[in-house]
């Protein structure tokens, strides 16, 4: 053996070395982990490579996504991974899509083209996707996931081991709406507000409000509500004009400050009317534009939050600061300023609250000079530096005002860009270990399978479990799939049904499966048993059409819920052909398992013993003499109670007296004298 392949046969053997360059791999994702288990799987001689995702290249992703470079930002990841990979093994061929995995075309049939699926995504939606496909095409998927120094590889396989959805997810964390807009209490919170509630406000799209607000006039509803929400409009439009409007000498003086005086003085000042909402809270401070552009704007709050304010924060939030914000972020403030920043990256710095100011007033302009020369709309980027500066001002300054600590600008982008920290080691780790269990899958040694975690523990770094059964409550790996292959613009919705159900076969009568059926497209109710409208509609005027799946679901729930997957016609089907072609055979559900019921077994009878008193006869309560190692002193002949078992009592509902000559308000009608 000799060249680049000798390491590859030495170590996988001659059979799977052979059988790798006839393997047929879909790649989802070509970021930290795309990119790092591209290069193995090229280098280990996988022959048929498929590389599919839908971003482009950022800025923030070249410092661990190693098969970029800066000249390739704004280009897609598949398009310059595929490239770049291919140089590592010219034998190897990889087929690069720009797209989304969500969209028809990739329907059960394309992934069933597959010997094999690896996951390297990052978001829920999507993994949940492939995770559904996978099963509905029988196709062995290995998920992965990274974050910091955590990561985790799972291997599933149709009826052996669970699937993605097996475990429930936790999800993604959200705030009230009262919380974001009125009173927050921590930096997210008024990074969310400045990010998705201020930001579309200014500079996204207008939304009018006022046939809305006519309407509920009309209706009668809440004059003196109606004409403050319509006030509140009538300020924020005046603000997204004057952003818009230039004056003579191109710029857009004077709207920056309109905008802070409105969001930071004048809102403020409205919810200090609120007096009922700051009787728990401290209240907010409105903040001055000319006093803190001054250098005289002072702070008065003695505690933030019930917490007293570090000398750090008082100086982040304190009016004295650099005249020039953009000097600073530079990197060229004085040597002064860095020292007592702490920080020698310009982004990590602490800003002052006039440096906050400053800050807001620059990308407010440049943000307004952008919507002035053409841009309908922005929205928040994180590796825009104008939405991000924007972003971080805004949020320091309402932080400021409600006695929050303020964020660095890198604090803020990671807060607000959902970026949690990727590390360029755990994803080398993570690719490894799925090209590990991608060759148990593919040598079919199921026993060999192992969920492996990556811990932030130096005594065992990997955690090996073998694999769980599948969840048999699960919604997703326990059904039972099927495809059919159809012209939706000419099949109705009940032809599927009943051609799946086997209704119209020559053994329809000696058929097991459910009667009484509903059926479902993702969440929306097609037909149920009672409700028959959308029987003779055509799936496409249903919306029903490749790449979708159909849900029958049984009524009674003895039978497995069937999943219909929509397929086109063959390329050579015959025009005047039939418009569906069913499974064969039809799908068979199995019968659901009952759960058992549990039959408590009831307590052993207590034991006999002298101390126990003889029950009267119309007694329903038997009292025992708990025994005891040690015998409880006594005071004056009575057992003292403990206060926790005082506490239990209060929690039934009975009060202990302390001694025989403590009384009870006769006159209180919620208490009964029992003895």
């Amino acid at each position: 053996m000799s060249g680049r392949s000798a390491h590859a046969k030495a170590i996988l053997g001659e059979e799977l070395y052979g059988r790798l360059s006839q393997t047929k791999v879909l790649l989802v994702g070509a970021g930290g982990i795309g990119c790092e288990l591209l290069k193995n799987i090229v280098l280990t001689g996988f022959g048929d490579i498929t590389l599919l995702d839908l971003d482009t290249i950022d800025l923030s992703n070249l410092n661990r996504q190693f098969l970029f470079r800066k000249k390739d930002i704004k280009q897609s990841k598949a398009m310059v991974a595929a490239k770049t990979a291919s140089a590592f093994n010219p034998n190897v061929k990889i087929t690069p899509i720009h797209a989304n995995i969500k969209e028809p075309e990739y329907d059960v049939a394309w992934f069933r083209g597959f010997d094999i699926v690896l996951n390297a995504l990052d978001n829920l939606d999507a993994r949940r996707h492939v995770n559904k496909m996978c099963m509905a095409a029988n196709v062995p998927l290995v998920e992965s996931g990274t974050a910091g120094y955590l990561g985790q590889v799972q291997p599933i396989l149709k009826d052996r081991a669970e699937c993605f959805d097996c475990v429930p997810k936790p999800t993604p964390k959200t705030f009230p709406v009262c919380t974001i807009r009125s009173t927050p209490s921590q930096p997210i919170h008024c990074i969310v507000w400045a990010k998705s509630y201020l930001m579309p406000q200014l500079f996204g799209e207008d939304e009018d409000s006022g046939s809305e607000l006519d309407e509920a006039e009309k209706q009668g509803e809440n004059a003196t509500e109606i004409a403050a929400l319509r006030k509140e409009a009538l300020a924020f439009k005046a603000v997204r004009d004057a952003l818009r409007s230039a004056t003579a000498d191109g710029s857009s003086s004077g709207a920056a400050k309109m905008v802070f005086n409105k969001v930071f003085h004048s809102d403020i000042l409205n919810l200090l009317s609120m007096a009922d909402m700051w009787r728990s809270r401290a209240p907010p401070v409105p903040l001055e534009f000319d006093a803190i552009r001054a250098g005289t704007f002072v702070l008065n709050r003695p505690t933030q939050n019930g917490t007293s304010a570090s000398p750090a924060q008082e100086q982040t939030n304190g009016a004295k600061g650099s005249a020039s914000t953009e000097k600073m972020l530079n990197g060229s403030s004085s040597s002064t300023a860095a020292t007592t920043s702490g920080a020698g990256l310009k982004d990590q710095r602490a800003l002052s609250l006039q440096d906050n100011l400053e800050l807001f007033v620059s990308s407010t302009e440049r943000l307004a000079a952008r919507l002035r020369a053409g841009e309908d709309t922005i929205s928040f980027d994180k590796d825009d530096d104008d939405t991000l500066d924007f972003v971080t001002a805004a949020a320091n300054l309402r932080s400021a005002a409600y006695g929050i600590p303020g964020k660095s600008r890198w604090e803020v982008k990671e807060m607000a860009g959902n970026i949690i920290p990727a590390i360029a080691t755990t994803n080398a780790i993570i690719a490894g270990l799925i090209v590990l269990q991608a060759f148990h899958l593919l040598r079919h040694s199921y026993s060999s399978l192992r969920n492996v975690h990556v811990q932030f523990k130096p005594s065992m770094p990997l955690s090996a479990i073998a694999m769980c059964t599948p969840n048999p409550s699960c919604g997703v790996c326990r059904d039972t799939y099927t495809e059919v292959r159809c012209d939706p613009a000419r099949v109705t919705l009940k032809e599927v049904v009943d051609g799946v159900l086997g209704r119209n076969a020559d053994d329809a009568d000696e058929r097991d499966g459910p009667q009484e059926v509903s059926v479902y497209e993702d969440k929306r109710v097609l037909s149920d048993p009672d409700w028959d409208d959308n029987d003779h509609r055509t799936l496409e005027s249903l919306n029903v059409t490749r790449g979708r799946f159909l849900s029958i679901v049984d009524e009674d729930g003895e039978y497995a819920t069937i999943q219909v997957a929509i397929g086109i016609l063959p390329p050579d089907h015959p025009a005047d052909g039939s418009t569906l072609i069913l499974p064969s055979p039809l799908p068979t559900p199995p019968r659901r398992e009952k759960p058992r019921i549990a039959t408590p077994t009831p307590p052993p009878p207590p034991p006999v013993t002298a101390g126990k008193k003889r029950a009267a006869p119309d007694d329903d309560i038997e009292e025992v003499d708990a025994p005891s190692a040690k015998r409880a002193r006594t005071m004056g002949g009575q057992t003292p109670i403990t206060p926790s078992k005082k506490r239990r009592l209060e929690e039934d509902g009975l009060i202990m007296l302390d001694n025989a000559n403590e009384t009870i308000e006769e006159e209180d009608p919620d208490v009964i004298v029992i003895d």
